[in-house]
């Protein structure tokens, strides 16, 4: 072979070997980082499923390097702070972890990029809306407290029965502080379903046979997503007493207060916003409502479904919804990886 040829097929070597690197690079360009965006996949099926839809939104409309990887609220925040990673936590409830968490992006480790739902948790007592519809002063607690006839507790004639929290839970020991608040003791029955599948069962059941029902709950979840259900209204929120109600070691009476709305956000290792800007912007617009992400979840409640397939439902059937959050370049590679 003469040097000329040699010469040649170099050059067509290195066109080739271009051609093929126009793609990724131009990926990366768009990503904004060549670094791997890990996505904290947390317990609960509302932040799992926003894990996974990001990811694909990520990976395939924007062309980073995306891996998914298990969280939880206290491990995942601690590890951002300490070593930047995970990159992303979609739904970081910061009410637990408020001090560490201010610290952190004070001294720029941490940013909030959105709220990841954007009119925050919800959590209280609830009466289904058939219910409230027979009886329209049932709006408030103690209004509901009055009327224990309407809530028979089927194993204790002449007595209501309240649902509680399952036990271990901290809402258990805030639901029982208020039964002892409200001195329901003697004509209601505090009854525990013993674990959270028990307590859908029992909301369940009551919403399909259109029975009444005093349950606590919270939200974004499949159950408020499926049944028409009324939040009642507990008063103010007051911080100082629901503190009290949640320790076990507060001395204190038991008092009356709402449960506090704990904001949940879309958290991030500082390096997200300076080296891909293009991400953190998107993260800036995802945010969605209690309905929206309780509809997204009875998919998956009602298919037993993942939360790899809940979230492509979410990405087949809400494109009204996902594709406000991107361009029509990046919605068009999302849409071509899910046909």
């Amino acid at each position: 072979m003469t040097l000329s040829r040699k010469g040649g097929l170099f050059a067509a070597l290195l066109l080739l070997g271009a051609a093929f690197a126009l793609p990724a690079q131009a990926q990366n360009e768009q990503c904004g980082t060549d670094r791997t965006i890990d996505i904290a996949e947390m317990t609960w099926p509302s932040a799992a499923a926003l894990a996974h839809i990001h990811a694909t939104i990520l990976e395939q409309g924007f062309g980073c390097k995306v891996e998914i990887v298990t969280g939880d609220t206290v491990p995942t925040s601690s590890s951002m702070l300490s070593r930047g990673t995970p990159a992303i936590a979609p739904e970081l409830w910061t009410s637990t972890i408020a001090e560490p968490w201010q610290q952190g992006i004070e001294a720029d480790k941490v940013v909030q990029l959105g709220d990841a739902i954007t009119d925050g948790t919800v959590e209280g007592w609830f009466i289904p809306r058939y219910v409230q519809d027979a009886n329209p002063e049932l709006t408030t607690a103690e209004a509901v407290i009055a009327r224990p006839d309407l809530f028979p507790d089927p194993e204790e004639g002449g007595q209501g029965r309240l649902y509680s929290c399952p036990p271990g839970w901290a809402c258990e020991l805030s639901t029982s502080a208020l039964f002892e608040a409200y001195d329901m003791q003697d004509k209601w029955n505090l009854f525990s379903p013993g674990s959270g599948g028990a307590l859908d069962a029992s909301i369940a059941r009551a919403f399909l046979r259109q029975e009444p029902i005093l349950f606590y709950y919270w939200g974004p979840t499949a159950i408020l997503g499926k049944f028409d259900a009324v939040q009642l209204d507990l008063g103010e929120a007051r911080p100082d007493v629901y503190a009290c109600n949640t320790d076990a070691d507060c001395g204190e009476p038991a008092g009356k207060t709402a449960y506090p709305s704990s904001p949940a956000v879309i958290g991030a290792a500082k390096w997200v916003e300076t080296e891909a800007p293009a991400v953190a912007e998107y993260f800036g617009k995802v945010g969605l409502t209690n309905a929206e992400i309780s509809e997204l979840l009875v998919y998956g409640d009602e298919n037993k479904a993942d939360a790899a397939e809940t979230a492509e439902n979410f990405l087949k059937t809400k494109e009204d919804v996902w594709t406000t959050w991107v361009s029509p370049e990046v919605a068009e590679k999302v849409r071509a990886s899910l046909s």
